[in-house]
């Protein structure tokens, strides 16, 4: 199994309607998702995007969702974002700093924290237009032009980080190393 270091850079947990999360210095995570977040829960509503009809509950497997700074600079450079694109602006959960590739690390890939905390990654996480309209109220180009925010989808491709589950609670402190197993299908 491939293991890789990464920094978490920053951690968040909230429940605002701009979809954004506050950041804090530790979170506690929970069988059912990180303490004091929106997305806590074992199970959750089937969307558009399941496969299942909008509304079946089904098993909450985007408990948790995490971004690099590698890929959040990219997002940033091809919006031409004045300021600096954050983390807490996607609703991310966490933000690791090096790993390349973050958003495709495949399922099954394990977060493992210092406190003994484990993350599942269960998948990459797709923009969406919600997330561009709120980063179109936000933020301003380099130019002092209005931001696309419709474009957010396209220029976020495969870059939006990650969504998972937790498999180990514990505590999730901003600054930790996080060891990254990388999934590798057995042979």
């Amino acid at each position: 199994m491939k293991e890789l270091t990464a920094k978490l850079v920053t951690v968040h947990a909230g429940n605002n309607e701009d979809l954004s999360k506050e950041a804090h210095k530790s979170v506690e995570v929970e069988p059912d998702g990180f303490v004091g977040d929106k997305h806590k829960a074992f199970t959750r509503v089937a969307a558009s995007w399941d496969p299942e009809p909008i509304g079946t509950v089904r098993r909450n497997e985007r408990q948790w969702s995490g971004v690099s700074l590698e890929e959040i600079a990219i997002i940033q450079q091809r919006m031409d974002l004045k300021k600096p694109l954050a983390a807490s602006t996607l609703g991310a959960n966490i933000c690791v700093e090096g790993i390349l590739n973050f958003s495709q690390l495949p399922k099954g890939s394990k977060l493992i924290f210092p406190s003994g905390a484990v993350l599942i990654i269960e998948g990459e996480n797709p923009p969406c237009a919600d997330m561009g309209a709120e980063i179109e109220r936000a933020y301003t180009t380099n130019s002092g032009e209005p931001v696309a925010g419709k474009m957010f989808p396209k220029h976020a491709l495969h870059l939006r980080g990650v969504v998972g589950f937790v498999d180990v609670p514990g505590v999730i402190n901003a600054g930790d190393d996080v060891k990254v197993q990388v999934y590798e299908n057995p042979q």
